[in-house]
């Protein structure tokens, strides 16, 4: 079976990263896409494991597709009887970039009357019912070139679970635990994230450390497919519980708003893991730890607007003095798109990155605690 892995912009040699530990073959990456080979075992293997993918679809197809009739026929090819059941949903979705085939509606209306025209014609009916269970079809026409999917998530995998409520502008599940894998934390030293928000990056933190998978505590679409052997669910868990550590760690969360302090001592413990991180109310401009090592990753308020701006431009200020007062062997990751992040903060950063929160273009900035740099 071939997969394709989407993802954020930025996140593609993680989750590539990803899939070689889970012993998938022939991995390639591409912008905002990662590709595999597996077998069957591994649709609940990579749901249940992936932290920085996006959601696992199930490559049936690719095939030229310069006009309609070229991807009439692709997909009428695709044996959609041994996926879909007679009373199976099946609705269509999916993008076009640089082909002939411009128009995204269209090209939904045509891969949809071919699969509906096979399917009927197998189970021997005019009109498909489409009350059963979802089968979601995706398609990606790039270059001419058509590749057709069933999407085995359902909810994309950022949705882990335990995030019952935001406060707002929430940093998506993926993305943070992509911060964390780029600081390195392994879950030795200490771990604190300053302005925590609802407590994400402190929570993919902790999930980190003790190698608990993320979609252990939520559910698949391809859980429901009737083509999927459901004990390889099953066997997919159990093999991600008997890999988790149990170990004693430090991983801290501050805010300076008490509700969202409250929140994300909530959905630490929908995560489960409220044993091993704390969540304080703090001011990030007053941040400070003796330890030789730790680090820090934090995704502080951007202010989109310009009268936010100038009040994140002032946290900055206070945080980044704060900083500079950490030991040096201590490391900072900062995820912002302020264009002005590194001035308003007091140093360049040592190194960059660019990332995606959503479609808000950004920097992750990394530095060394102490002045250095500065």
């Amino acid at each position: 079976m071939r997969f394709t892995i989407p993802c954020l912009f930025g996140l593609e040699a993680l989750v590539a990263d990803e899939l070689e530990r889970l012993d998938l073959k022939n991995v390639r990456a591409e912008n905002g896409r990662v590709h595999c080979e597996g077998t069957e075992a591994d649709i609940p293997r990579l749901n249940i494991n992936l932290r920085c993918g996006a959601r696992v679809l199930l490559e049936l197809a690719s095939f030229p597709a310069p006009d309609f009739e070229a991807l009439f026929q692709g997909v009428a090819a695709v044996p959609w009887e041994d996926y879909i059941p007679r009373d199976g949903e099946f609705p269509v979705k999916g993008y076009s970039l640089n082909s002939q085939l411009h128009s995204v509606p269209a090209c939904q209306a045509i891969v949809k009357k071919s699969a509906a025209k096979r399917l009927g014609n197998v189970y021997g009916c005019e009109t498909l019912p489409e009350t059963g269970d979802r089968y979601q079809i995706q398609f990606a026409i790039i270059k001419d070139t058509a590749a057709v999917y069933l999407d085995t998530s359902g909810d994309g995998l950022y949705k882990r679970g335990y995030r019952a409520h935001n406060n707002g502008a929430p940093l998506r599940e993926t993305l943070a635990a992509a911060l964390v894998l780029l600081s390195r934390y392994r879950g030795k030293d200490p771990f604190c994230d300053p302005f925590c928000g609802s407590g994400t990056i402190p929570i993919e933190a902790a999930l980190i450390a003790k190698n608990r998978a993320p979609g252990l505590d939520r559910r698949f679409a391809a859980q429901r497919w009737k083509s999927l052997p459901s004990g390889l669910w099953l066997s997919a868990a159990e093999e991600a519980m008997d890999r988790e550590f149990h170990g004693q760690y430090d991983i801290w969360g501050g805010d300076i708003a008490p509700d969202c302090v409250e929140l994300s001592r909530r959905n630490a413990e929908l995560a489960g893991v409220e044993d091993c991180v704390r969540f304080e109310v703090a001011d990030a401009g007053k941040f400070h730890r003796e330890g030789e090592y730790g680090q820090v990753v934090t995704n502080p308020p951007y202010g989109e607007r310009l009268l936010e701006k100038k009040e994140a431009e002032g946290l900055y200020r206070a945080f980044g003095k704060a900083a500079r007062q950490l030991p040096e062997k201590w490391r900072l990751v900062i995820l912002s798109s302020h264009t002005e992040f590194e001035r308003a903060f007091g140093r360049p950063a040592e190194k960059k990155r660019k990332l995606y929160n959503g479609m808000i273009k950004c920097d992750a900035f990394f530095y060394h605690g102490g002045a250095r740099g500065e």
